[in-house]
């Protein structure tokens, strides 16, 4: 199992332009979706798991972090890595990077559900996750802080 961060890529779409000549914030959180079904597809929860045994893994918690504009006609690159695992929870970090700058991060907690109630992972899975597991980058878990108010 590898430990390099999973790489997912497409292309920003011109109705996810907002009326700022940006990417939309809904977007970022739908492109980082499209992220985490490759992490879930790298530890084993992919489509043929999830049909065959009812379950999947849903998002009980994100924090994104917008750190700079993406424009129209950008080449999105999403670099995943599973930063956490426990019996039942996936802890997945997201980058989002365009033109070699990190533009959002997203930090994702999912739980394992089997046919609507929360369950540890099969054994498989549990040991992927753990292999891929790296150490939680600095700026995970992540918290608004208020600014000085002025």
């Amino acid at each position: 199992m590898t430990t390099e961060p999973v790489v997912w890529r497409e292309p920003v779409q011109d109705a996810w332009i907002d009326y700022n000549g940006h990417l939309s914030e809904p977007y970022y959180v739908l492109v980082f979706g499209h992220a985490t079904d490759a992490v879930m597809d790298l530890v084993g929860l992919g489509p043929a798991y999830r049909e065959a045994n009812d379950a999947s893994l849903y998002t009980v918690e994100a924090h994104v972090r917008y750190l700079d504009e993406v424009s129209a006609g950008s080449d999105l690159e999403v670099r995943s890595s599973v930063i956490g695992a426990t019996a039942k929870l996936l802890w997945i970090w997201h980058e989002l990077w365009v033109d070699g700058r990190l533009r959002a991060t997203e930090e994702v907690l999912g739980v394992h559900v089997v046919g609507g109630s929360s369950a540890p992972f099969p054994d498989d899975v549990a040991a992927r996750a753990l292999a891929a597991r790296v150490e939680p980058p600095g700026e995970a878990n992540g918290q608004i802080r208020p600014l000085p108010v002025a």
